[in-house]
């Protein structure tokens, strides 16, 4: 084989393939314009035998006659980009070659015809052109900072980041990214960063006058200016860093008076006594619980009375050392812990100093008020060498200060205590509240924001006392509980609720009637049998009872609540978690849960709209219910203000006395009746 004949370097055959295997459409036409020859390239629309007429269309044969008389002539043809739509109705974008052919098989000269099909690269050429002005718009138009780097460097950013920043456009362009993370983050994020992968973290930014931004980066790559590159997304996390940490604050401190809560005291108690086991010293727990607390709500409301609270609270503050500790424990009560006390006279001290501040006169609303309180102390180890029981023998050293006539201290001692707590005359009476049938229930509506709907009712129990009227359920709730009282309190209150329920429901009201539960009644043996029977005895379509549970009763022995909380939504009970964002639940248990609605603490609600972080944590609870598919409900509405914002930002229920206060079934009955009929 001679090698300077290029048609003998490849076999016949080769050649062929790698036509065949090209991208381009390759044909031979003789002097009449026949083909004769087209390779097997897909969608080629020559055949050989077909005149150029019928491959090209006669149009384009016409537009392209000179072009074929002068491939025929020997002269090869420019390249040309066109549209073409063929015979066969498909409308391309095309390159096509013509060139000469001296000598064709059979002999004679003709021409060869390419066709390049530029289709697909035309539409992603206008599909990225597109892509880019939709970013472009994107960009300037996104509330949130974004910025395209490429190589490390800043290649654009909207007027958003510079707004964040304090950064000109003119600044950014040609920095390197990084230099915008506070130093001591850099390496982290250029490490998190340097894979290439999208990637979403939490970093903090530099102002351009030093401060620093929390910000959420989101990091992804793209294409601009049809180079690849890196988008970043700088989102401003201030918000929702300042609601966390209010949420977190809330969820161990007392959102009146700012002490820590009951959860929070539990840590500090549990940590204080492991600290004296080991050092081998004492602890001392006061119980404080003002006098007649009740009696300044009733006379002056329960706005000065939260005064009150407040006060008191920085009255035993300032009377503290600072390695002691005061807790609000709930209601009126408070709770002081003294570690390092040598005997029994330094507890006394400092107890008739802390009774002698609370009772100086408070001046509320310009007049002047004076409250009480009974101290009971109990000291680690000697008077309980667990939480829980050296709180009850502190409360039962503060029943003995208020047997004793209240405004006084007692210290724990089991037989003092033991006849207090016997003659105190409200137990006995409670454990016969259900047989003198002095219970009641009142119900508070529940509205749907969707369509202003009365959809459900809360039950709340009442006490008749024969000698002290009608009691709210915090002046002998805790009682009940403390005595295991609460057990038959609350299958009474079941009770009444079902047989309200069925009333309703023969006069077409089909309610849904939330019911509180107490962890004594949860937890106690046979309670989801019970409420089995309950359901089939009342002979109700499924659905119209609902159970509210606290966010502490949900955490305690997470296995056993979640398959009870499983046997009574297979009965058709409804679940909701009461006074959502008080407690300290788990959101990792709480989505495993099935929880039907959350329920928004009226602490959150008393203070909508005008404060910031009230309404970032009320917005953040009906996001999160939602996120959870649940129905957040709002209690404690009261105002206009507080109902619009709510509605406004897609709360599901309202309750409250903005909609309607507590009303017996009767009275409900009448209101619902007036509603349905205002002109009646």
């Amino acid at each position: 084989m001679n090698p300077s004949d290029g048609h003998d370097l490849l076999p016949p055959d080769t050649l062929r393939q790698l036509v065949d295997s090209g991208p381009l459409w390759l044909a031979a036409y003789d002097q009449s314009l026949v083909c004769v020859y087209a390779n097997d390239t897909p969608g080629q629309p020559a055949r050989p035998g077909r005149s150029i007429t019928e491959v090209m269309g006669d149009a384009w044969t016409r537009r392209h006659a000179g072009r074929l008389r002068e491939a025929l002539a020997g002269r090869r043809q420019p390249a040309q980009e066109e549209a073409l739509r063929l015979p066969d109705g498909r409308q391309l974008q095309v390159e096509i070659g013509c060139m000469p052919c001296p000598s064709l098989a059979g002999g004679g000269p003709g021409l060869f015809l390419t066709l390049h099909d530029l289709t697909r690269h035309h539409e992603l050429e206008r599909a990225l052109v597109e892509s880019e002005e939709r970013l472009a718009r994107f960009m300037q138009a996104s509330m949130e900072g974004i910025l395209f780097h490429r190589d490390g460097l800043i290649a654009d950013a909207n007027p958003a980041l510079c707004e964040l920043l304090g950064h000109t456009l003119h600044e950014l362009l040609g920095r390197p990214w990084l230099e915008l993370v506070a130093p001591e983050q850099r390496q982290r994020v250029h490490h998190l960063l340097g894979g290439g992968e999208d990637t979403t973290l939490e970093t903090t930014f530099l102002h351009q006058d030093g401060s620093r931004l929390p910000v959420e980066l989101i990091d992804r790559s793209t294409l601009q200016d049809g180079q690849p590159g890196r988008m970043a997304i700088v989102r401003d996390v201030r918000d929702r860093h300042a609601a966390q940490a209010r949420l977190h604050y809330l969820a161990h401190h007392d959102a009146l008076t700012g002490l820590p809560n009951h959860p929070a005291f539990m840590g500090q108690l549990e940590h204080l006594m492991v600290t004296a086991r080991a050092a081998q010293t004492q602890l001392a727990l006061l119980f404080i619980d003002l006098d007649h607390f009740k009696r300044v709500n009733d006379s002056v409301g329960h706005t000065a009375g939260d005064t009150l609270l407040k006060v008191v609270a920085h009255r035993i503050g300032a009377q503290l050392r600072s390695s002691d500790r005061v807790a609000r424990f709930g209601g009126d009560e408070f709770m002081v812990l003294l570690p390092g006390l040598r005997e029994r006279g330094d507890v006394l001290r400092v107890a008739d100093k802390l009774l002698a501040s609370i009772a100086e006169p408070f001046s509320i609303e310009g007049g002047p008020i004076s409250v009480t309180a009974s101290l009971g102390a109990a000291i680690f180890p000697q008077d309980g060498d667990r939480p829980e029981l050296l709180i009850q023998h502190a409360d039962a050293a503060m029943h003995v200060a208020k047997a004793q006539g209240r405004a006084g201290v007692a210290l724990f001692e089991q037989e003092v205590a033991q006849v207090a707590y016997d003659n105190l005359v409200l137990e006995g009476q409670l454990g016969q509240a259900i047989e003198q049938n002095e219970f009641t229930l009142l119900f508070q509506p529940q509205l749907r924001t969707s369509d202003q709907q009365i959809v459900g009712v809360e039950a709340l129990i009442r006490w008749h006392h024969p000698e002290r009227g009608l009691l709210a359920p915090d002046e002998f709730i805790a009682l009940a509980e403390q005595h295991r009282l609460i057990v038959p309190i609350g299958q009474w209150v079941l009770a009444e609720a079902t047989r309200c329920a069925q009333r309703w429901h023969a006069q077409g009201r089909a309610m849904t009637v939330a019911v509180n539960l107490s962890t004594l009644q949860f937890q106690a043996p046979g309670f989801v049998e019970s409420i089995e029977r309950l359901l089939r005895d009342a002979g109700l379509p499924t659905g119209w009872l609902e159970l509210e549970l606290t966010e502490r009763m949900l955490m305690d022995d997470v296995p056993t609540v979640r398959e009870r909380l499983h046997q009574l939504r297979a009965l058709g009970v409804k679940l909701s978690v009461d006074d959502f964002g008080t407690g300290y639940s788990s959101l990792g248990h709480l989505k495993d849960l099935p929880i039907d609605k959350m329920k928004i603490d009226r602490s959150f609600v008393h203070e909508l709209p005008q404060d910031r972080q009230s309404c970032a944590i009320a917005r953040a609870i009906i996001e999160l219910a939602r996120g959870l598919g649940l129905t957040a409900v709002a209690e404690g509405v009261e105002t206009g203000a507080q109902r619009a914002f709510l509605e406004a930002h897609g709360c599901h229920q309202l309750q409250g006395m903005g909609i309607s206060p507590p009303l017996t079934a009767e009275r409900l009955e009448a209101w619902l009746q007036q509603r349905a009929h205002p002109g009646a």
